[in-house]
């Protein structure tokens, strides 16, 4: 093996610039499309519960920032066909405002990251950041922000993420991949999402998720909630069950350990996300030392990266599942001690806790200086989550004071967040949804 000097590695990163210059990533080439949008979605819902399909259109059809939400087929086709910079990162997949949030790390300490993986693959860093850009473009105009604010969030993303590579690459490596973000609570929007974390306490989420059986006290069920949250008996909640088995010889043992002491009780079928509607999504209810003592463990199907057929080179590996795991644990500094995987028949799933200290962004929060702020907040785990899949030094060659990028990333967000609007009204006219 031949081993760079941190310069030659720089030099490397700079000498991507030929391959595609900095200001030349304000491109979009909507004429290159392969398919219609539309075409890009129904591709992708192959094979999802086809009850709940219409319930994801409709939900998308409400505006162009939730649409964007539940098109990333559609952006992963309209990036692959621009030229990339070809430095490869772990990619969130789906970056966008929303999919940061707080979470409580193993310790039991709340933390605030990046928490959707659905998407993670290996490919060009810059993704993440064009899909980033166009998310606070669309974020702002559905938050009523003036486009002048709009363009200052994106630049101010764009520019930490410059400015905290450029800091990676001058750290020791074994930092770089322990680096905490001390500054975040500071934030209002994320203080914001730290204090619903706090309250979303497991004991919360019994009272929230579950109620008591007639007629048999001290025991509980989950709720029906049609149509997010239904109740699953018989041989089917025995099929979900049987799923742990496999998940659970993939744990640490200590977790293995801490699993069997937890019965389960209970299981149900729930609706999440956008882009996930439609996929397999099970929840199990478990006790541990009683009824003031619940575990609830959400068993999520997952389907390949939106962006597995653009990137010949990526090795997404046999189980879907596993790849998000993969992803997740590359990017995030902690992660959920429960986080695994397993199968039900030949399909894929994702195992992590449901709902634990969790505590999600919205966009109310972005009044008055909020959205830039959070911008930068963006910026800076991005930075991070790149920096511990990637070489600090080559991105940061690349990016060199990240003036030019950020100019031409703003831009981008722009030309991508108005084609969004016109993919929206496309979704809205098709026929697919009641617009009325």
């Amino acid at each position: 093996m031949n081993w760079a000097t941190p310069e030659e590695r720089r030099n490397l990163g700079q000498s991507r610039r030929k391959q595609l210059h900095r200001q030349e990533n304000d491109q979009l080439n909507i004429k290159a499309r392969k398919a219609a949008p539309l075409s890009l979605l129904e591709r992708a819902e192959r094979g999802r519960v086809p009850a709940l399909l219409k319930l994801k259109h409709q939900l998308m059809a409400q505006s162009p920032f939730i649409y964007f939400r539940g098109a990333a087929p559609v952006m992963a086709a309209d990036l692959a066909v621009l030229p990339n910079t070809g430095i490869d990162a772990q990619l969130c997949g789906d970056a966008h405002v929303r999919n940061l949030g707080a979470f409580a790390a193993p310790d039991g300490r709340l933390v605030f990251d990046i928490n959707d993986f659905d998407e993670t693959i290996r490919g060009p860093f810059e993704w993440d950041l064009k899909r980033m850009a166009a998310s606070l473009v669309l974020a702002a105009r559905e938050s009523r922000h003036k486009e002048s604010s709009a363009r200052e969030a994106v630049e101010h993303c764009i520019l930490r993420y410059c400015e905290q590579m450029r800091a990676f690459a001058k750290m020791p490596l074994l930092e770089v991949g322990r680096f905490q973000v001390h500054r975040l609570g500071n934030v209002e929007p994320v203080h914001r999402a730290l204090l619903k974390a706090e309250r979303a306490t497991p004991l919360h989420n019994l009272e929230l998720l579950t109620e008591p059986i007639p007629g048999k006290p001290g025991t509980r069920r989950f709720r029906e909630i049609k149509p997010s949250l239904m109740r699953i008996t018989g041989s089917k909640a025995q099929e979900v069950l049987g799923a742990l088995g496999p998940y659970r010889e993939i744990l640490e043992s200590q977790r293995q350990h801490l699993l069997s002491l937890y019965r389960p009780v209970d299981v149900a079928f729930k609706v999440v996300g956008t882009g996930s509607i439609g996929l397999r999504d099970y929840c199990i209810y478990f006790e541990g030392n009683g009824p003031s003592d619940p575990l609830f463990l959400q068993i999520k199907e997952e389907a390949p990266s939106a962006y597995t057929p653009y990137l010949s080179g990526a090795h997404p590996g046999p189980h879907n599942g596993h790849r998000v795991v993969v992803g997740q644990r590359a990017m995030q500094l902690q992660s959920d001690p429960f986080l695994g995987w397993t199968h039900i028949g030949a399909r894929h799933f994702l195992v992590r806790q449901l709902n634990d200290h969790k505590g999600s962004i919205d966009l109310t929060d972005f009044a008055g200086t909020g959205l830039m702020a959070f911008g930068e907040v963006c910026g800076e785990l991005l930075a991070r989550g790149h920096a511990r899949s990637c070489d600090p030094q080559i991105i940061a060659g690349y990016l060199g004071s990240g003036g030019t990028f950020a100019e031409a990333l703003a831009k981008f967000g722009f030309l991508y967040a108005d084609q969004t609007e016109k993919d929206w009204q496309a979704l809205r006219r098709s026929g697919k949804v009641d617009t009325k």
